[in-house]
């Protein structure tokens, strides 16, 4: 079996926030698992974007025409790493706290879609497949201990 390139291996993870970012909305408020469902949610998200900054994010800084793609991607990193502070500050059970996960949801979507469609093309085109497979194997390794770190 080849191994997965770089862009491959982030949708792995973005699927997984689509999945849980799907089952979160889905949640009931007086539900036991939407706790559960939204500390899934927060360890992939800073797992995946803390990965993916220091394995593609960081690589592309060397390109002028990544640059300024991947310095949007980190500001939307951040921005969604302050909407789950801010979950965290409410009431689970509330129509304010489902406001704000719907929000973070929809920004977790969107972020997503430009990566897969905007910025994985601009960064294919100058990364070489042997760095592609490269950061991939990085990238998978720097995911997975993050992952274990936030177990």
């Amino acid at each position: 079996m080849a191994r997965m390139n770089i862009f491959e291996a982030l949708r792995v993870s973005h699927e997984t926030q689509r999945a849980l970012s799907a089952r979160l909305l889905a949640s009931q408020a007086d539900s036991p698992e939407r706790q559960d469902i939204f500390e899934e949610l927060k360890s992939e998200l800073l797992a995946h974007e803390t990965a993916e900054e220091r394995c593609l994010y960081v690589p592309l800084f060397d390109h002028d025409v990544t640059v300024e793609a991947s310095r949007h991607a980190i500001a939307e990193h951040h921005e969604m790493d302050e909407m789950v502070e801010d979950l965290e500050e409410l009431v689970g059970d509330s129509a304010q706290w489902m406001e704000s996960a719907r929000k973070l949801c929809e920004k977790i979507a969107h972020h997503l879609s430009e990566e897969e469609t905007k910025f994985f093309q601009q960064a294919g085109k100058v990364l070489t497949e042997a760095q592609k497979l490269s950061l991939a194997k990085e990238y998978e390794a720097e995911f997975l201990t993050l992952r274990v770190k936030e177990a």
